[in-house]
């Protein structure tokens, strides 16, 4: 984004403003991805360890999850840039 027309103190309150939204986007789909996979994998409680499968599970479940963020992250960019370019 181009601040260039904003002084140095509107510049840096910008900064932070995009900041704490990049923060909480982050916090947000972390969290998505906590309850998505406990849900799916978390099946025995009788133990503090995960089992073999639930290992297994999650890191199959956090790969995806990130692969899919990572992914529509790229699209959007994508459709971003060839919008600026319309």
């Amino acid at each position: 984004m181009d601040f260039s027309q904003f002084n140095g103190a509107e510049q840096a309150h910008m900064t932070k403003v995009i900041e704490r939204k990049q923060m909480a986007d982050f916090m947000k789909l972390y969290s998505g991805m906590v309850e998505r996979c406990f849900n799916a994998c978390a099946q025995d409680f009788t133990s503090k360890a995960l089992t073999s499968n639930e290992t297994t599970c999650v890191q199959n479940c956090t790969d995806k999850f990130l692969k899919h963020s990572e992914r529509v992250g790229t699209r959007f960019a994508e459709h971003n840039a060839e919008q600026a370019g319309k």
